[in-house]
């Protein structure tokens, strides 16, 4: 495996009339240094969730290691780690309610612990939304895998679930459907918006170097009861309503919500929702966000919002200055906070309801925020990442 660390020695070398002998020795020596490098402290890796296991060569043949790098309220989460690792090789979806084996669909609606991982680039377009059981990681790292035009992924009352490593854009909505969502009898599920990623009802869920773009809704909702979720290393663009954390001011089951936002990249052509939030407890910490184009925070129903070490870049409209969002007749404001945010061209965050009184729980489940100068390091590489078996990632 330690061969593929030579994929970007220059062509010249590799197809020169070097004998095969010496081109093993080339690899040899380039990769002795570059694991010396790694060693010495020169992963790239800059955020704390990435240093957990980006800088290690053997990531893909021990997979499962990842489940131990989440940070913030999702800590915890295992995903498919007590599972064996199932391999998706097909990437059709023409039967919702009973799958073929070899799907993602059918992978996913599994009732067991499973680590998903793909055998090769794929393009799925789901007929309908694909609801994902407990105890399920999926893991596109190493090849490019696409959920888009068509459905996307719920979350509905279940929990530890990782979702890792997949571009999600261009998502619709589909109608009513009876679809498998376990291994019994397939059940009628309603017609669905289109959001990027629904969370409904569910807890410990970590997702995690995602890409989302242009859906028909939110591109990640997390609604009635959701809680102990973490949202991080992602990278949205080019949409209206981002990121949704609560459904509906009647939802009153949303008080005990706890989410972190940690280490994302919003922008460009994000226009609101960067969360827009209700009731509950959230950390926004160490995020970017490129110029919104109408605010990028918002809120109601009392909610607590720090925000953390952001670097929050205001668009060139003078008019859309204001990093925060509140309803005018809203009397439950909360306690919306900034602390060590970096504001660059006329950003402003406008604070209120003093100083948050924290619980034991919710001190224990915030990652402490790094410097906001330092966010274009951490979010560099947000999104989906380029990794190759037998190298750093």
């Amino acid at each position: 495996m330690w061969l593929l660390g030579c994929s970007f020695i220059p062509l010249y070398i590799k197809t020169s009339h070097l004998n095969l002998i010496l081109y093993i020795y080339i690899c040899i020596i380039f990769e002795f240094r570059r694991t010396r490098r790694i060693l010495a402290g020169g992963c790239e890796a800059a955020n704390q969730i990435d240093k957990c296991w980006r800088c290690k060569p053997d990531w893909a043949e021990n997979r499962k290691a990842l489940a131990q790098c989440v940070k913030g309220f999702a800590a915890g989460t295992t995903g498919g780690a007590a599972g064996e690792i199932y391999t998706v090789t097909d990437p059709s979806d023409d039967d919702v309610a009973k799958p073929k084996e070899g799907t993602l669909r059918w992978a996913a609606s599994r009732t067991k612990p499973l680590w998903i991982i793909f055998d090769k680039d794929m393009v799925i377009t789901l007929k309908n939304e694909l609801v994902v059981a407990s105890d399920k990681t999926i893991d596109g790292r190493g090849v490019k895998v696409e959920i888009c035009k068509g459905s996307s992924l719920t979350l509905y009352e279940v929990k530890n679930v990782i979702v890792h490593g997949l571009n999600i854009h261009d998502t619709i909505p589909t109608p009513a459907a009876t679809i498998a969502t376990g291994e019994g009898p397939p059940i009628p599920r309603f017609k669905s918006d289109g959001d990027g990623i629904m969370v409904y009802g569910s807890c410990k869920i970590w997702i995690d170097h995602c890409t989302f773009a242009h859906g028909s809704d939110g591109l990640v909702d997390v609604t009635m009861g959701s809680t102990m979720v973490t949202i991080s290393n992602c990278k949205f663009s080019n949409h209206d309503t981002v990121m949704l954390l609560g459904g509906a001011d009647a939802n009153t089951q949303d008080q005990n919500m706890k989410v972190t936002v940690a280490y994302n990249v919003f922008g460009p052509g994000c226009v609101q929702r960067m969360p827009r939030v209700r009731f509950g407890f959230f950390q926004i910490v160490n995020n970017c966000y490129d110029k919104w184009k109408m605010y990028a925070i918002s809120g109601t129903m009392k909610p607590t919002i720090l925000s953390q070490g952001n670097k929050y870049v205001a668009p060139d409209d003078p008019n859309a200055k204001q990093v925060t969002m509140r309803q005018a007749n809203d009397p439950e404001v909360g306690v919306w906070k900034s602390t060590g945010d970096l504001f660059e061209n006329g950003a402003a965050f406008t604070d209120s309801g003093g100083e948050p009184k924290l619980t034991p729980e919710q001190q224990g489940g915030m990652i402490a925020a790094e410097p906001a100068a330092s966010v274009p390091a951490l979010t560099k590489d947000a999104g989906v990442l380029t990794c190759c078996p037998g190298t750093p990632c």
